[in-house]
């Protein structure tokens, strides 16, 4: 049985606000602004329990650290900007099909996966585009 405490359920309620994805730590600082008293440690477990209980979902960015976010619960990947975090969640039938293939090639069954894809997003290449770009004030 699931045991809802109210740290549980006030995490659960900052998840409710935000988009994208974010750190517990992201969490507890929003928390702790809004006056809450709620430990690191209780967020991560609080976090935790949301994962396993597939409310939200968990991915690790390029430098490893673990972020959640509330997520659809049919099965899906993410499509993740690198600069402003923005999320796309995809579906990828061929990652499907290579994946069972692979596990039966290999005698596995009862197979999970996840994929996430990292890139930078239109908006944020063409920011990087136009801050790089010579402007017609300052000398080439």
């Amino acid at each position: 049985m699931i045991r809802n405490t109210r740290q549980r359920t006030a995490v659960n309620a900052v998840f409710d606000e935000l988009e994208g994805f974010h750190s517990a730590q992201e969490v507890h600082a929003r928390m702790r602004a809004a006056g809450d008293s709620i430990g690191l440690s209780t967020v991560y477990r609080a976090v935790q329990a949301l994962v396993d209980d597939g409310e939200l979902d968990s991915i690790r960015t390029d430098a490893g650290e673990a972020i959640y976010r509330r997520c659809s619960t049919r099965h899906h990947h993410h499509l993740v900007c690198r600069v402003c975090g923005r999320t796309e969640e995809v579906e990828g039938p061929t990652v499907e099909r290579w994946a069972d293939r692979v596990a039966g090639e290999h005698g596995f069954v009862d197979v999970t996966h996840t994929l996430e894809i990292f890139g930078t997003c239109a908006a944020c290449h063409r920011a990087a585009a136009a801050a790089e770009a010579p402007s017609a004030d300052r000398p080439g």
